[in-house]
Parts: C-alpha cells; sequence; structure tokens
C-alpha cells in the first residue's frame, strides 16, 4: 500500500470512528483533520468535502460486509460447493457481526449512528443479490442449479436471513427449541437440495 493509499486509509478510519460516535452530521471537516493529526489541506487533497468523505466510508464499511461473499464467488469452486461456502459465508458474517458489537457500540447505531448504518446495510444488501444472481446464473448455466427453483431462490434467501438476523439480534432461539447451529445446518442442507439438481439413475 503506497503512502498516499495509507493516508486516505487513515482519513476513512478516522471519519468512521467520528460518525459513529458523534454522528454525520455533528462532525465537521476539522474534527476529522484534528483526529487524525493532518491538516485540512491533506484531507482536501483526497476529498472535495464530507459528503465525499461519508459515501467513501459507506462503500468501504459496505464492501467489507460482502467481501466474504465476493471471494467465494469469483473463486473457482464447482457450483455446488460454491453455493454451500456462499451460505456458510453469510452465516459467519451474522455471528461475526454480533459478537463483534458491543452495548456502546448498539447504543450509538441507535442513536447517532442509525442512518449511516441503514445506508451500509442497504448497500451491502444490493451487492449481495449482484452476487447471488452471478452465483446462480453459473450454476443454471452450467446445468447444475435447476432454472425453476433458481427464479425463487433469491426472494426465499432474502426472507430466511431476514429472519436470522434478526433472532441473532433478539437471542431467542430458544423460542423455536433450536440453537443457531441447528437453524445453520438446516438452511444450508435446505437450500442446496431445492436447488442442485439430482442425478438420473
Amino acid at each position: 500500500m503506497t503512502m498516499a493509499s495509507k493516508t486516505r486509509e487513515r482519513l476513512l478510519d478516522v471519519a468512521r470512528q467520528l460518525f459513529a460516535s458523534n454522528g454525520v452530521e455533528k462532525t465537521t471537516m476539522n474534527d476529522i483533520a484534528t483526529a487524525s493529526d493532518k491538516g485540512r489541506r491533506t484531507i482536501y487533497t483526497y476529498f472535495k468535502n464530507k459528503k465525499e468523505i461519508y459515501d467513501a466510508v459507506i462503500e468501504r464499511e459496505s464492501e467489507a460486509i460482502v467481501m466474504k461473499l465476493r471471494n467465494v464467488v469469483i473463486s473457482n469452486l464447482a457450483p455446488a460447493e460454491k453455493l454451500k461456502r456462499f451460505l456458510e459465508a453469510r452465516f459467519d458474517i451474522v455471528e461475526e457481526t454480533i459478537r463483534e458489537s458491543t452495548t456502546s457500540q448498539i447504543i450509538s447505531y441507535i442513536t447517532l449512528d442509525y442512518k449511516r448504518l441503514e445506508r451500509i446495510r442497504t448497500l451491502a444488501v444490493a451487492k449481495e443479490k449482484g452476487l447471488i444472481s452471478q452465483m446462480i446464473d453459473e450454476g443454471v448455466s452450467q446445468g447444475v442449479f435447476d432454472p425453476v427453483q433458481s427464479r425463487l431462490f433469491p426472494g426465499v434467501y432474502e426472507m430466511i436471513f431476514q429472519g436470522f438476523d434478526f433472532c441473532h439480534l433478539r437471542s431467542n432461539f430458544a423460542d423455536f427449541n433450536l440453537t443457531a447451529e441447528e437453524i445453520r445446518e438446516s438452511v444450508i442442507h435446505f437450500l442446496i437440495n431445492t436447488l442442485v439438481i439430482k442425478p438420473t439413475t
């Protein structure tokens, strides 16, 4: 990474922290300059204004969320194995996000930071949908995925993970007499068996 890239990443790290703790509206270019030990002139070398910094933070954070999924989709794995790894990675993302969240972060997200987080989530979901389409199209073109089930898959996938994400946030898997691990295994098994064409005997 070049010095310029390191400086840009440093500015984005500082901006992200300030946006999370103070809110986007209350964070100024001066705040970012002071917290990053850089002058305003340095910031304007990389970004035209606060909105451009904000957009770059959103893009970087949404990309961080889907990077595991993207790496699976661009891999050389066979379609069925790729689908399995993709689903496993999606479950991992939820579990890691919940595990890494602290009470103070959650409070910040609910209050000052909600709009930023919602925008990150929206962009990440859009990227995730694109990756799903790419993966499914590849499997259908190779004759591995059922074309009819493939058309239904994105909607079913989205609803399943919305429910799983919600349950994880509420920690209420016990209400369904299931563990997160049992749900994970069942969903992966169900979706793979629904989508992959069974070999004829």
